[in-house]
């Protein structure tokens, strides 16, 4: 069973698959404060000052000034602002990935266009087609 562990795991797909995931959750940092610091808070301005982070509804019936102070008092909360950001993060690292899988296909379906250059015949053809012509003309 360990052998077999092994083998599983030194296989290059196995490999990949851990750097794909390494390098998706430094994305999805990325993403988050793209979304959170850059995107929301123009639609925030747009939209009144809204704080989408700061949306939520308290389920004890209570008002709280702020998501943080419902959450300091222990309140349940439904915290649709965080909903709404995180949508917003899965439709950009989904655009995000559509346009890196889309031009993936655009270069494959370029090189499968590209027409295949005939492969040059070794030395001794060329050659014996030069002899072949020499003596087509000699003959002629």
């Amino acid at each position: 069973m360990f052998k077999e562990f092994q083998e599983f795991i030194s296989r290059g797909n196995v490999i990949d698959l851990a750097v794909g995931i390494v390098i998706g959750s430094a994305f999805t940092a990325i993403v988050k404060s793209l979304v959170s610091d850059v995107v929301m808070p123009p639609i925030g301005l747009i939209l009144a000052g809204v704080d989408f982070s700061n949306l939520f509804i308290p389920l004890d019936g209570n008002a709280y000034a702020s998501l943080a102070a419902a959450t300091e008092a222990g309140a349940a909360t439904l915290n649709y602002g965080l909903f709404i950001n995180a949508v917003i993060s899965f439709l950009i690292v989904a655009f995000v990935v559509f346009l890196i899988v889309r031009s993936i296909n655009q270069m494959k379906r370029k090189q499968d266009e590209a027409p295949a250059e005939a492969p040059t015949p070794p030395r001794n053809e060329v050659l014996l087609e030069e002899i072949r012509d020499l003596l087509k003309t000699q003959r002629g």
